[in-house]
C-alpha cells in the first residue's frame, strides 16, 4: 500500500512564513527555517518552502533559505519561487534542497523541465500549477502567484509535464485556497486519472476530514497544509493518526 504523505507548506515572503485567501490579504505566520524544524520534530514526511512573490517580482529565489533549512531541516524539502534556469536549479540543490518547485518558468519555457530533468533526475523536479475554475469541468492555469492567466487547460498542461519529465506535480486550487472550505476534489480527481506521477493536492483544508476526503476521493499522494499547522489548529501528529485510523497508510 502507497504511504501517503503529509506536507506543510511554507508560503515565504520577504522572509517570513505568510498565509492568505485566494493568494491575496497575507498575515504573519512565523519564521520558515524554525518553522520547518518544529514540523520536522512533529514528524512531517517533507516541507515545501514557496517563496511567493519571486516570480511577480523578478528576482531568484532566496538561495539563503535552502542553506539556512539545511542546518535545522532533515526531512525532504522543496524550494520553490522564480527559479528561471538550469543554473538556478543547480544552486538550490547544491545549497541542500531535494527538490525544486517550478511554475511560471515551467510555463514560460517547458524545455526547462525537460533539461533539468534530465540533469537532475525527475525525482528533484516539482511542477507546481496554480489552476482556477474556468467553467462547470475545467480549470485555467496561472502564473506569477496566482496573477497572470495562461490561457492553459490545467489537465492538459499536468499531462505535458508528465511527458517532459517532471516527477511530481504540486496542484493548488485558487478558488479553495485558504478558504478552509475543503480540497478542489473535483479538480484533483481530473488530473490524478490522467497523470502516473505523484500529485500533491493543495488548497482549502479546514479540517482533518478534508485531508481524508483528498485522499480517498481524489486519489492525491500527499496533502499539503498550511493555515491549520500554522495557527495550532491541529498537529501533524494528530492529522496522522487521525488518517491512520481512517485506514489511509501514514508513516507514523
Amino acid at each position: 500500500m502507497i504511504t501517503k504523505r503529509i506536507i506543510p507548506c511554507l508560503d515565504v515572503n520577504k522572509g517570513r512564513v505568510v498565509k492568505g485567501v485566494s493568494f491575496v490579504n497575507l498575515r504573519d505566520a512565523g519564521d520558515p527555517v524554525e518553522l520547518a524544524a518544529f514540523y520536522d520534530r512533529e514528524g512531517a514526511d517533507e516541507v515545501v518552502f514557496l517563496d511567493i512573490t519571486a516570480s511577480h517580482e523578478k528576482r531568484k529565489t532566496v538561495i539563503e533559505l535552502a542553506s539556512k533549512a539545511a542546518k535545522k531541516v532533515f526531512i525532504p524539502y522543496t524550494i520553490g519561487g522564480g527559479i528561471k534556469k538550469v543554473d538556478d536549479i543547480r544552486e538550490v540543490l547544491r545549497k541542500g534542497a531535494d527538490k525544486i518547485s517550478i511554475n511560471t518558468s515551467a510555463v514560460n519555457n517547458p524545455s526547462l523541465i525537460e533539461e533539468s530533468s534530465k540533469i537532475f533526475g525527475r525525482q528533484c523536479i516539482v511542477v507546481a500549477i496554480d489552476a482556477k475554475r474556468k467553467d462547470s469541468n475545467s480549470w485555467e492555469v496561472y502564473t506569477h502567484g496566482g496573477r497572470t492567466p495562461t490561457g492553459k487547460n490545467a489537465v492538459q498542461w499536468a499531462k505535458t509535464v508528465e511527458d517532459l519529465g517532471a516527477g511530481e506535480i504540486l496542484l493548488t486550487s485558487m478558488d479553495k485556497d485558504g478558504t478552509k472550505d475543503g480540497y478542489d476534489i473535483e479538480l484533483t480527481k481530473a488530473i490524478t486519472r490522467e497523470v502516473n506521477i505523484p500529485v500533491i493536492a493543495s488548497g482549502g483544508a479546514g479540517n482533518l476530514e478534508h485531508l481524508r476526503d483528498v485522499i480517498k476521493y481524489a486519489d492525491a499522494d500527499a496533502v499539503l497544509v498550511a493555515s491549520i499547522f500554522h495557527y495550532g489548529e491541529y498537529t501533524v501528529r494528530e492529522a496522522k493518526k487521525y488518517l491512520k485510523s481512517q485506514g489511509i497508510n501514514v508513516r507514523i
